[in-house]
């Protein structure tokens, strides 16, 4: 019949053959990748794990794509390798941008920039790092409107090229603690040795359990940087004001507790002053008039 005579001549033709096995390969691929990623997330119970080979599925599932492709057209390739140049060329100006993402991604995947899971600032956005794409890296943003670092709701998307362009603040990396400091003021004629001894309790309290685990991590910073051996343990300063006695109270805290951490430090620290029958006292900032100028004041009956 004519109409199978034609089917058969067209599916004979060699660039049809080419489409069908490339149609066919790319089903193929597609379903292999998306097997493979229903298979991790069914074996593997680490998140982070987990996460990172899904990336290295898809991204090697793209390089195969690309690969069979190549592989159906080399033989009509070096005809227009010439054209595909001037093309090239074009592309490369007009997306730029995007180029430079990519690079980006290649310096954030093997310069250790950050991760998922980091907590960042990345062109004054503070977050933590929930995906890392090939350009765009994504936030959960924290603060905002909200105050210290909680979750605001806001899912930020950043292009990977900024990396070329500002700084990159990262909270965790190779330290995954933080210096954060109280301040207390405490009144003119208070028993400051008794304050500074309650404080330095209180921070031994609460933080104490970060302190094997800072200088362990700080002794790896030592090693890889050229940085000083600093101290992690608790410290108590203090400074004499005009109104007040201050005492700073230095500490290192989970980069992820600083607010509730120092809610902990708060708390304690006013339980413990009440239990010093006023030898401890805060002192808050009061305005004193010390002379009022005279009011004279006259009352004139206007004539009628």
């Amino acid at each position: 019949m004519p109409l199978f005579d034609f089917l058969n001549k067209w599916l004979a033709h060699p660039v049809v053959q080419k489409i069908i096995i490339l149609i066919a390969g790319i089903i193929v691929i597609t379903i292999v990748v998306r097997i493979l990623k229903k298979s991790l997330s069914h074996y593997i119970k680490d998140s982070d794990i987990r996460y990172r080979l899904r990336k290295i599925v898809s991204f090697a599932g793209y390089i195969v794509g690309i690969l069979f492709v190549m592989s159906i057209f080399s033989d009509r390739l070096g005809g227009i390798h010439i054209a595909f140049g001037i093309a090239g060329a074009g592309v490369a100006f007009s997306l730029q941008e995007v180029i430079a993402s990519f690079a980006g991604w290649l310096a954030i995947s093997f310069g250790n920039f950050y991760k998922p899971g980091d907590r960042v600032q990345l062109s004054g956005i503070k977050g933590d790092v929930i995906d890392v794409s090939i350009l765009r890296t994504t936030l959960m943003e924290c603060g905002g409107w909200l105050s210290s670092d909680q979750y605001n709701g806001r899912i930020v998307r950043i292009a990977n090229s900024f990396v070329f362009k500002e700084p990159v603040f990262n909270y965790s990396t190779d330290f995954p603690f933080l210096w954060d400091e109280v301040v207390v003021p405490v009144k003119y004629g208070s028993d400051y040795r008794l304050a500074r001894e309650i404080f330095s309790s209180v921070l031994y309290e609460v933080v104490g359990d970060y302190i094997i685990y800072a200088k362990e991590a700080w002794k790896n910073i030592v090693k890889k940087y050229l940085i000083e051996n600093a101290s992690v343990e608790p410290m108590v300063f203090m400074k004499a004001t005009d109104n007040w006695v201050e005492f700073g109270l230095r500490y290192v805290v989970d980069y992820k507790k600083r607010r509730s951490t120092k809610d902990m430090i708060y708390s304690r620290i006013l339980e413990e002053l009440d239990k010093t029958s006023g030898r401890v006292s805060i002192a808050s900032e009061t305005f004193q008039i010390t002379e009022v100028p005279p009011f004279d004041v006259r009352i004139t009956k206007e004539s009628e």
